[in-house]
């Protein structure tokens, strides 16, 4: 049977698997149709080996007639001509015809199929029911099926199936129609993958044999590119293209095995010298003309690689990934070219040139023949890179054939233009009725100049066009640099420069600093073809100083600058003014003196250090600095301002990069950080390595649009009416240099360094800014006058040294000037027989000394002053002598910012260390000025004093606390205290010692037992004075120190004494248990005249009595007291009058327990009238104020009301009158068990034991 007439191909070698028809052709004739449809309808899972993912794939397969020469003979490797299933069709029903004819014809066919070793075959018995009508003697089925299964398929039952009536519509046949489809699906597949993958293991044993001698690449290639074949008829192309990549991969690494010195033998054949260079051919789908070339191994390298690129580019097509064709298209390009020159294969100069642009051009032709143009200029990222390297190796020909000099082709030329154009051959016939084929194009490229200069422009222009619609304009800048050396062979220097300038742009802003260089002499080669003098001027300049060229050239361009400033000499010529940083570099700068602040008239030297960039000495008819003067003060008296690195005077300016290219900015630090790849199950490392955090800092791209002025055109000249620091005749040798100015003075203000201009003739190099910035102040300083004192503070009480400072400034002092001090707080300065003043200089440097004379009247010291000139300063030192007030004095006023008056003492402690400072102004008369200058020195109090009255029964002391506040330590000695009013009391000294020394912080305690006659006074009157001397100062004498302060209510009148009992059944205290607390309150003296005056003394009968309160109150928590713990009392004034009251306390720890605090009160009643009527029931509140008459009323509440802390103040009291509380003065109650301890045992039945020590 010959198989049916199928729809034409879209290429040559279109395959379906084989399977072969035997049998009854007539039946299979009728169901081929169906059959041939409805095979690939449902998808098949297709399971391979080695773990790859199954695929789901539709089946289709080429149904021939069965042939002996059909089956695979021994050692054929073809996988598109095996027969892959065999399929014998039949309909016999009759049981004699079976037997007669169909079995020995089944024998015959499975005889052949067993001698050729193929098992995978299938008996169809196809069962129809008009069959059974003609036939009455028709055995059932099942028995011609159980014949054939018994002759045949006896360990094989699924190898024959029955199909029932195929060409009905009945649901028995489509389902018997469905089973036979499914089964013919499942066998195929079986025998598709066996065969596969005994294919696949022949063609892994062919390629590790690939060491052995006699192994051939060629022969190998078509084994696997038979693997691909198979893919490809099954759609699969993803793995076709994966066999083709393999072989891809495999040849290079062979070719780079042979340049490294490693070579195969079978690459002798690549290596014969290239005759043919016509390029890739992507317009068929298999160039069978290069695979017979390959499979008889006569192939080349560029063929090789032609053909494989071809069928790579038709699989991408398939997969409908165009865009990857350009890239790998790029790629192989770039390749080959180095391939041949690894292999050393000879090739005629052009060739490859010629090869290269026919591939460009096919490529992108055959890319635009599957896309659309929209598509075209969206992915023209794609395609730009081969319109560039397509225009280069035109621009390459061009050179090569003499297309792109001013003359015509020679013979030469022509010549070798007919020998690359013979290397094409003839045309393809698939582009033969192209107008814009590749082949036209190069052979009517390299047929004129014209022709040739409208080819190269066209794709130069699209591919800087596609460059720039991307935003690769340094790739565009790139091209346009390619097209203006073309320009420039052609001698059209003016659209030359264009480009140029556009590539040197890119380069100077990314610090590219070779391709600088050489586009830089590309463009000073313009500006002198162009007569652009400045221009051409200044990048000689700059090439000048480029440490790229050779000194030769660097010399040669340096002479093309003097020689234009000597020749141009005449006033007329005009003046060149280019840019300084070509010409040299400013590293230093320098001041003397190095603060950069000096006054009126006085010198200053700037010193700079130029760098010189030329190659040779260069002599400077005048080297200037312009300076911007401005009558307001600068902000930085170093020198610098605006960041300059001033050191000691030194301003150092950032090193420029050489040949004016902009320096690269510093990239950030790497962030590196360690990345563990580690299995999910046990955690073991499966891998390790470093991830950078930054990289989107480090890879980011740079703006290339951003361009820059070409360099030369310095926008800003010398202002002639600056003013100048100027040098003549300087020779600026190749390195640093120095220079030295003497900068003007002459007006006070600041001075700025704005411009640098070096003249040559006519040419100026001019910096036109000075950055960072650099100043210099000249100042006229009025006169001052300064008294500061030596030591951090001043002491009262001896004299102390100040310093005056006087700074002359513009006044010159004079014979008889002196300073007139007006003393308005008595605080002298003391003369000296030998006070000496020294002259300084404006630097600091000592010139000169005098003697000063100093008169003191009463208010009024006169000092006299040295001759001293202008912008001097005086300095000298005098003693001032503060005295120490006896008493602290009377508070001045001071209003406060909200208007209130505050009162603060003269003498005003400071917050950190608690001294007290006197504050003294000075007025002070300078012979400069007809106006007073107010001076206040502030003065330390070195001691701080304080009393305390001391009480034993009736006996007194008086204690006196002095102590040392200042960092200074003193001798103090004659200690003495009097009373003023000088009464009959004797104060009788308990101090032994008469001298004591004294230390920082440290206290000094006095104390004086007071001894009298008759009763003591009310109030003494005390004044106590010592004498003083600093302890460092060895026979200094001593100065006095006094303290004045008054005691009051001296006289003891009560004496108090408490006892502590355990209970009567016990013996000693104990924890929790109630002890008896008795205070025994005794009155010790008789009534005196003043204490009738009293308001809380009630007289009866010539008998006074005072009410009294005590209260007993632990502050420690150490008892409980039980009941009441306050009460009244009312007592006779008279002596020895004794009151005693017990109350019950609780121990609440055990231990030596000091007493409880016992206080006693006045209690005066209070006789004021309510302020305003009160309510009823606020009276009935207060009624309880009327249990104060009860000497046994308990008086917490009233305490709790505030009537106990009423101690007669002057507030007026609402409501019902209440009692006032007056505490006793210091002195007046005695205490008797202060201090005391009672023992206090630790409970029975406690199980923790707490005990308090004190």
């Amino acid at each position: 049977m010959e198989p049916l007439e199928e729809k034409p191909v879209i290429y040559t070698m279109e395959n379906k698997p084989i399977v072969t028809c035997a049998g009854d052709q007539a039946l299979f004739t009728s169901l081929y149709n169906p059959l041939a449809l409805q095979l690939p309808r449902e998808p098949m899972e297709w399971r391979r080996s080695y773990g790859r993912a199954p695929k789901m794939i539709h089946l289709e397969a080429n149904f021939v007639q069965f042939k002996e020469d059909l089956l695979p003979k021994e050692g054929n490797r073809a996988l598109l001509t095996f027969p892959f299933l065999h399929i014998y069709w039949t309909d016999c029903c009759d049981t004699e015809a079976y037997k007669a004819s169909v079995k020995e014809d089944m024998l015959r066919w499975q005889s052949l199929l067993r001698l050729h070793g193929s098992l995978d075959w299938l008996i169809v018995v196809v069962e129809s029911d008009s069959k059974k009508k003609n036939k009455t003697n028709i055995l059932p089925r099942t028995s011609i099926m159980d014949k054939i299964r018994s002759d045949f398929c006896n360990k094989q039952s699924d190898r024959c199936v029955v199909l029932s009536d195929p060409l009905k519509e009945s649901s028995r046949a489509q389902e018997s129609w469905s089973s036979f489809l499914t089964k013919l699906r499942t066998l195929l597949l079986m025998s598709f993958t066996k065969n596969l993958g005994k294919f696949e293991d022949d063609m892994r044993t062919l390629r590790e044999k690939r060491t052995e001698p006699g192994w051939s690449f060629c022969e190998y290639f078509m084994v696997q590119e038979e693997l691909a074949f198979v893919f490809e008829m099954l759609q699969q192309f993803e793995d076709a293209l994966v066999q083709y990549d393999e072989l891809d991969a495999l040849f290079t690494q062979y070719v780079l095995n042979f340049g490294a010195g490693d070579g195969a033998n079978w690459l002798g054949s690549f290596c014969a010298p290239v005759r043919s260079w016509n390029g890739l051919v992507l317009r068929r789908p298999i160039d069978m003309e290069k695979r017979e070339q390959i499979q008889g191994g006569q192939v080349s390298l560029l063929d090789l690689r032609s053909y494989l690129f071809s069928r790579q580019c038709t699989l991408l097509v398939f997969l409908q990934r165009p865009w990857e064709v350009t890239q790998r298209a790029l790629q192989l390009l770039h390749n080959c070219v180095q391939e041949l020159h690894l292999l050393e294969v000879s090739v005629l100069q052009g060739a490859l040139d010629c090869w290269v642009f026919l591939s460009c051009l096919e490529v992108l032709q055959r890319i635009e023949g599957c896309c659309d143009r929209a598509q075209l200029e969206a992915n023209c990222s794609h395609t730009v890179g081969l319109w560039a390297y397509s225009s280069e190796k035109l621009k390459s020909l061009g050179s090569l054939c003499g297309l792109m000099s001013e003359n015509r082709p020679d013979s030469e030329d022509l010549n070798r233009t007919v020998d690359l154009l013979a290397g094409l051959g003839i045309e393809r016939p698939e582009t033969a009725s192209s107008l814009q084929s590749p082949y036209k194009k190069l052979k009517e490229a390299l047929s004129s100049v014209e022709a040739f200069e409208k080819h190269y422009l066209d794709l130069t222009h699209a591919a800087m066009e596609m460059y720039r619609a991307i935003g690769r304009m340094r790739s565009a800048r790139l091209v346009g640099k390619s097209l203006a050396e073309f320009y420039m062979r052609k001698g059209d220097s003016r659209r030359a420069e264009g480009f140029l300038q556009d590539a040197l742009s890119s380069y100077v802003s990314e610090g590219w600093s070779l391709p600088i260089t050489h586009t830089r002499k590309q463009v000073a080669e313009c500006h002198k073809l162009l007569n652009q003098t400045e221009d051409y001027l200044q990048t000689s300049a700059l090439l000048a100083g480029d440490a790229n060229l050779t000194d030769k050239e660097r010399e040669h361009f340096c002479q093309e600058i003097l020689t234009y400033a000597s020749h141009m000499s005449d006033s007329q010529a005009k003046k060149v003014v280019l840019s300084m940083s070509a010409f040299a570099q400013l590293r230093q700068l320098q001041f003397s003196p190095a603060a950069a602040v000096v006054h009126v008239g006085a010198a200053l030297q700037l010193e700079l250090r130029l760098h010189s960039l030329m190659p040779v000495a260069v002599r400077l008819e005048q080297l200037a600095a312009g300076v911007h003067f401005s009558l307001e003060k600068g902000g930085a008296r170093g020198g610098a301002g605006g960041g300059a690195q001033c050191r000691a005077g030194t301003v150092r300016f950032p090193q420029e990069s050489p040949a004016g290219a902009q320096p690269r900015p510093r990239p950030p630090a790497l962030e590196l950080h360690e990345m563990h790849d580690r299995s999910p199950s046990d955690r073991t490392l499966n891998s390790a390595g470093v991830v950078c955090k930054n990289v989107h800092l480090l890879l980011r791209r740079r703006g290339s649009s951003a361009s820059l002025d070409p360099p030369g055109h310095v926008g800003v000249a010398v202002d002639d009416g600056a003013q100048l620091l100027k040098t003549s005749e300087v020779v600026l040798s190749p390195g640093n240099n120095s220079i030295i100015f003497t900068a003007p003075s002459r007006e006070p203000g600041t001075y700025t360094l704005r411009q640098l201009c070096a003249t040559v003739g006519q040419v100026q190099f001019v910096l036109p800014h000075i950055y960072p910035i650099v100043q210099y102040e000249v100042y006229s300083q009025e006169p001052q006058l300064t008294i500061e004192p030596l030591a951090d503070n001043l002491l009262a009480g001896f004299p102390q040294r100040v310093k005056f400072t006087i700074v002359t400034g513009h006044y010159s002092i004079k014979k008889g000037d002196a300073l007139q001090l007006s003393n308005r707080d008595a605080m002298p300065i003391l003369q000296s027989s030998t006070c000496s003043a020294y002259i300084l200089s404006s630097t600091g440097e000592r010139v000169g000394e005098g003697v000063l004379s100093v008169q003191s009247s009463e208010k009024v010291t006169s000092i006299s002053l040295p001759l001293a000139p202008p912008y001097h300063t005086i300095q000298f030192q005098l003693e001032a002598l503060c005295h120490i007030p006896p008493t602290p004095p009377r508070p001045e006023t001071q209003r406060l910012t909200n208007g209130e008056l505050q009162h603060w003492a003269k003498t005003r402690k400071r917050a950190d260390s608690g001294i007290a400072a006197i504050d003294h102004k000075i007025s002070v008369d300078c012979p400069w000025s007809i106006y007073s200058t107010l001076i206040v020195l502030t003065f330390h109090i070195p001691f701080k004093s304080k009393h305390s009255l001391l009480s034993v029964g009736k006996r007194k002391y008086i204690q006196v606390c002095v102590q040392n506040v200042s960092e200074m330590k003193f001798h103090l000695v004659e200690q003495s205290l009097a009373e003023r009013e000088g009464t009959l009391l004797e104060l009788q000294s308990l101090n032994a010692k008469t001298q004591q020394l004294v230390h920082s912080k440290q206290s000094l305690f006095y104390v004086w037992e007071v001894k009298w006659v008759k009763d003591l006074p009310l109030c003494l009157q005390c004044v106590f004075s010592i004498s003083f001397s600093p302890a460092a100062t060895e026979g200094s004498s001593y100065k006095p120190y006094r303290y004045e302060f008054q005691l009051e209510n001296v006289s003891t009148l009560y004496s108090m004494r408490a006892e502590i009992m355990p209970a009567p059944e016990a013996q000693d205290c104990h924890t929790g248990a109630l002890c008896v607390l008795e205070v025994c309150i005794t009155r010790l003296a008789e009534l005196c005249e003043a204490e009738k005056e009293d308001t809380g003394l009630t007289e009866s009968d010539g008998l006074y009595t005072a009410k009294l309160l005590y209260e007993v109150v632990d502050n420690s928590s150490n008892w409980a007291v039980c009941g009441k713990s306050s009460g009244l009392v009312s007592m006779a004034v008279a002596a020895s009058t004794t009151h005693s009251v017990q109350m019950e306390v609780m121990p609440l720890f055990a231990g030596n327990l000091p007493f409880p605090n016992i206080k006693l009160f006045k209690y005066l009643p209070h006789y004021a009238t309510p302020v305003l009527q009160t309510d009823t029931d606020s009276c009935l509140e207060k009624d309880s104020v009327s249990l104060l008459d009860d000497q046994t009323a308990d008086t917490a509440s009233i305490r709790s009301r505030g009537s106990v802390h009423s101690l007669g103040g002057g507030e007026q009291v609402r409501g019902p009158p209440l009692p006032r509380l007056e505490p006793f003065g210091a002195g007046q109650v005695f205490n008797a068990s202060r201090g005391r301890q009672v023992l206090v045992l630790p409970g029975k039945d406690d199980h923790v034991l707490e005990v308090n020590v004190t």
